[in-house]
């Protein structure tokens, strides 16, 4: 419903808004894990406290690129 809709976009701003001072950290110690390839696991439970799904999603992104199963 668009009730519900709004309270996402509400409560994904306050997340964002909350946790503006330690995700980006948290979002980069992510990506140095990615590209050191090492276990991410503990750098991804740090960053799903401060971060949302969409911007661990787009930092994993940037740095792997996409992918893609061969068929």
């Amino acid at each position: 419903t668009d009730e519900e809709k709004e309270y996402q976009i509400t409560m994904l701003n306050a997340l964002h808004l909350r946790n503006s001072n330690l995700s980006p950290q948290s979002l980069k110690d992510l990506q140095l894990a990615s590209l050191a390839n090492t276990n991410i696991f503990d750098e991804l439970m740090n960053a799903c406290k401060y971060c949302s799904l969409g911007q661990i999603t787009n930092a994993l992104y940037s740095v792997g690129g996409q992918y893609r199963r061969n068929m």
